[in-house]
């Protein structure tokens, strides 16, 4: 008897360890708060992000990511600009290096909106609180695929890599949602 209830504690034990191994190094749950990310995402979803990812690489453009905003708050949003690069937007259409890219994410917001009213007001890179003429290297340009109502970089200025958390992966709530992030 008292060697079975060792047992069952070395499991518990094993089990803890590879836990906590798994939620600090490899993946945590997120959920998400606000409107920032809809229609991609909504209030209240669950998501699993992956912290291996850029341990190992370096975020892509058009990763949705987790960033520690402040000390206490970390935002999910879209990254839309890459060390070296120079971001624009001129009538709802997005430039990188002065190249025009689609954004299908945001086809559906777009067609929602009254005839004449862009999703995302024009701005330039050198306009972003902290001023360059291009995301300065490490740091990262990121906004939320609901423009109009997000507090991303045209706000809070480029993200430094290093306060990037991990990517999002995978919606696993509400179960009608289930879906791979990217």
């Amino acid at each position: 008897m008292k060697k079975q209830w060792l047992e069952w504690v070395k499991a518990f034990a094993i089990a803890a360890v590879l836990a906590v191994i798994v939620r600090v190094f490899l993946l945590a749950p997120v959920v998400v708060e606000g409107p920032s990310m809809l229609n991609t995402l909504h209030s209240g979803d669950h998501l699993i992000v992956s912290k291996i990812n850029y341990t190992l690489g370096n975020p892509e453009r058009f990763d949705v990511v987790v960033f520690h905003a402040t000390e206490r708050k970390d935002y999910i949003k879209r990254v839309i600009g890459l060390p070296g690069d120079t971001i624009s937007y001129n009538d709802d259409q997005l430039y990188i290096n002065g190249e025009a890219f689609e954004e299908p994410y945001l086809e559906e917001l777009k067609s929602d909106l009254p005839e004449g009213k862009d999703l995302t007001n024009d701005f330039t890179i050198d306009q972003l609180p902290g001023s360059n003429e291009e995301v300065p290297e490490g740091e990262l340009l990121v906004l939320g695929d609901n423009r109009n109502n997000s507090t991303d970089s045209r706000m809070l200025g480029t993200i430094p890599e290093e306060q990037v958390v991990g990517e999002a992966v995978f919606l696993y709530w509400p179960l009608n949602r289930i879906k791979f992030v990217n």
